[in-house]
């Protein structure tokens, strides 16, 4: 028997520590955000839900309160996420914690699972027509190759 040595990559664990899911607002984010938090359960993962608030200079330049609209929406879902969880507390014990970042949400989940030191990223699948010409969020991640992305419905 050999001794192998560790692969760069390894980070020591079995399975991921920290899983980030996308939330944006819309049914699908929703639901990936639920698909993750069962993830994290199941594997002891810290569920790091992350929404992007997004930079719109268009709309700041004309006079609109950008910033008090993206928090607003930010703060909603938080309320939601802990109302969900706190009907679920005696059935499922899910650590998690709630992160905003600026910017598109491509740049956001990358900066953010680059931070948290991501293992997996869960996002919901686009529910925008405009995404055929541009690329989907999910697809723009699966592309980047640098962490496991599960797209939900």
């Amino acid at each position: 028997m050999t001794d192998q040595q560790p692969h760069q990559f390894e980070r020591g664990t079995d399975g991921p520590r920290v899983i980030v899911a996308g939330l944006d607002g819309s049914d699908s984010s929703m639901r990936a955000a639920a698909y993750a938090a069962g993830l994290a359960r199941r594997q002891g993962a810290m569920l790091a839900l992350v929404y992007v608030q997004p930079v719109l200079p268009a709309g700041a330049a004309l006079g609109a309160p950008v910033a008090d609209t993206t928090g607003e929406v930010a703060e909603e879902l938080v309320s939601e996420i802990r109302k969900a969880t706190e009907r679920m507390k005696d059935i499922w014990d899910v650590r998690w914690e709630f992160h905003t970042f600026r910017g598109d949400p491509y740049n956001g989940l990358v900066t953010a699972a680059d931070e948290l030191k991501a293992d997996a990223v869960v996002v919901g699948a686009s529910e925008s027509a405009g995404h055929r010409f541009i690329g989907s969020v999910a697809i723009r991640l699966v592309k980047a190759g640098r962490w496991p992305v599960t797209v939900v419905p």
